[in-house]
């Protein structure tokens, strides 16, 4: 066991691995506070240490780890209703998403990630602005469609917290709905992603990695969230997701 991860780590240098673990224990504490930033900040290390393919199959696993402990640190906040609800109707095209990402090239990958990381931030910020309101039904559809979103590509949570919000969930309610939510979709992406060969045993260390690292930072999340001002940290995350897809486009035109 132990020689196998030494070799699935085996051409990544001792300061990129804790370059890797730093990002996670910040993206998982960011995360908690404001329920995104694991998947829009992680790519932003991984696409240069890993290249941009398994970035995807690698956020999926370990955010297994991330939004467990996410779960167990917010459980008495979960709507389980409405967790029903988005995972009922998004599973199917999250697995057709995650199936669609498994055909793209390194360039392809990159572009793709680039062009979510940026268009998340102006569509947070509309869905806030026309104050959407969202009935059940029209929160199926709406998951409906953000499904093959959560499935290839990173940092569409910012999307499924908006809904939720819409929705008519507040505070610790919309984190801990979230978690529980993409705990779900993230197995979804695992078995995808799993039966098309696209994890293999460097994804799963690093995965494992960023998972053992980053499941504290929940805890800590949930001490800080009454005294972090968040919309602080949302401007500083939405200027750092937006810069890193624009360098993440610009390389893949490069190439």
């Amino acid at each position: 066991m132990l020689e196998s991860i030494s070799s699935a780590f085996a051409d990544i240098s001792l300061a990129e691995l804790a370059l890797i673990a730093g990002m996670a224990l910040v993206a998982s504490v960011i995360g908690g506070v404001a329920g995104y930033g694991t998947g829009a900040l992680m790519p932003l290390v991984l696409v240069p240490i890993m290249g941009a393919e398994p970035v995807v199959p690698i956020l999926s696993l370990s955010a297994l780890f991330t939004n467990t402990s996410r779960t167990a640190a917010f459980r008495h906040f979960v709507d389980p209703r409405r967790a029903l609800i988005v995972l009922a109707a998004s599973v199917p095209t999250c697995a057709l998403g995650a199936w669609g990402y498994t055909m793209l090239t390194g360039k392809g990958a990159l572009i793709v990630i680039g062009t979510m990381l940026i268009a998340s931030v102006p569509l947070r910020r509309l869905m806030k602005r026309r104050g959407l309101a969202l009935s059940n039904r029209s929160l199926a559809a709406a998951s409906f469609g953000w499904g093959p979103l959560a499935g290839g590509t990173v940092g569409a949570g910012i999307i499924l917290l908006s809904l939720l919000m819409a929705a008519g969930l507040e505070g610790a309610a919309v984190v801990a709905t979230d978690a529980v939510i993409s705990i779900g979709i993230g197995l979804t992406k695992v078995v995808v992603f799993g039966l098309a060969g696209a994890v293999s045993a460097k994804v799963i260390a690093v995965a494992l990695l960023i998972g053992c690292v980053a499941f504290p930072g929940a805890f800590l999340a949930k001490a800080l969230v009454e005294h972090l001002p968040v919309h602080l940290h949302t401007a500083l995350l939405d200027a750092v997701v937006a810069g890193g897809g624009i360098v993440m486009i610009v390389n893949a035109l490069a190439r």
